[in-house]
């Protein structure tokens, strides 16, 4: 895995290989910092030459993993595996139920109104999450890497013939696409590809899709995604870098005011929501003299911090605050894929 570089000036550069990055530290030009769980130097000297190449964003969207490559027509840079974001629609629905359950008691609770976004274009809760978490992705990768390009395999909803209305605009995939497809032309060059022509690509170059696809390896997902790169920029044929980087969205209660079942004495306690205390917030990596490094999930009544490592197991409810360090705050969960033959 190549190592992301920024300049003095926090210009985005060409990534490095990790063994020039470490002559760099060691030698006071550089200072290192993590983001997101990708380790990445700043230069601490003025650069006259700031030359870069054109680097490509593949996109292999999916129903529940999605592939991303950075590849440039010199080396892959990255390639992640990600979690499809598909748990908000049902949370919204959720949402709704409780709170028109509170109308009929003797709880506060506003009162019903008229539809305020009746006649608007709006994009479905659960649809505008799905899409917008690969938008996130993209943002978070053109702060480490000069991207100039994306290129996403194209799909398609089920069509009705005749029916130019629900081809258009009721199908809630084609009202995510093309949402997705106008927020990339604002930023970069939009290129897409339709899904028999990334197989061919593949089949051409002798390349093979698992069929375990919800296996966390390069052949899963990340050669599509890697094919698509590969017919934006060029370059080798072969892979040179199969590792995978996995992430997936943490699952925050956000949509909760407080739990669905009450407690002793008829109350209802506190649930969901990001902020915890002393301007602490969920999300945030944390080193505990015990658990090492961990995230923090929630807070008790007693002002106990519960824990949680990165692959979402639970550590602990009752951590002290004199007990853990903090990081820095994460943006999703992150963990190492495993490399494929190619």
């Amino acid at each position: 895995m190549f190592v992301p570089v920024k300049s003095k000036s926090s210009k985005k550069l060409m990534p490095t290989h990790p063994n020039k990055a470490g002559m760099l530290i060691k030698k006071g030009l550089a200072t290192p910092y993590w983001s997101n769980g990708i380790f990445c130097i700043r230069l601490n000297y003025a650069t006259e030459d700031e030359y870069t190449q054109d680097i490509v964003v593949g996109v292999d969207p999916g129903s529940k993993k999605e592939g991303l490559t950075v590849k440039s027509a010199s080396h892959t840079y990255l390639n992640i595996q990600a979690d499809a974001h598909n748990k908000v629609g049902k949370k919204v629905a959720k949402r709704r139920e409780l709170r028109r359950s509170r109308r009929s008691r003797k709880c506060p609770n506003r009162k019903q109104r008229n539809n305020r976004n009746a006649g608007k274009e709006k994009i479905p809760a659960g649809t505008r999450a799905r899409w917008d978490w690969k938008l996130r992705i993209l943002d978070w990768l053109s702060k480490l890497y000069p991207v100039t390009h994306v290129c996403v395999e194209d799909i398609k909803a089920r069509t009705i013939e005749h029916a130019k209305k629900w081809n258009q605009s009721f199908s809630p995939l084609e009202v995510g696409k093309q949402w997705f497809y106008t927020q990339i032309r604002k930023r970069w060059q939009l290129r897409t590809l339709q899904g028999y022509q990334t197989k061919e690509i593949r089949d051409r170059l002798g390349l093979k899709k698992s069929s375990e696809k919800l296996s966390e390896t390069f052949n899963a997902h990340c050669v599509d995604s890697w094919c698509l790169a590969y017919s934006t920029v060029g370059g080798e044929s072969i892979p040179d870098n199969t590792d995978v980087f996995c992430i997936a969205p943490i699952p925050i209660k956000r949509r909760c005011l407080h739990r669905e079942q009450e407690a002793r004495g008829g109350k209802r306690n506190r649930y969901g929501g990001t902020v915890l205390e002393n301007g602490l917030v969920k999300n945030t990596l944390v080193k505990h003299i015990k658990y090492g490094i961990t995230r923090l999930s929630g807070i008790n009544a007693k002002g106990l911090f519960s824990m949680y490592n990165l692959e979402g197991k639970r550590l602990t409810t009752h951590a002290k605050r004199a007990d853990f360090r903090v990081l820095t705050r994460l943006n999703f969960n992150y963990r190492s894929g495993h490399s494929s033959p190619t």
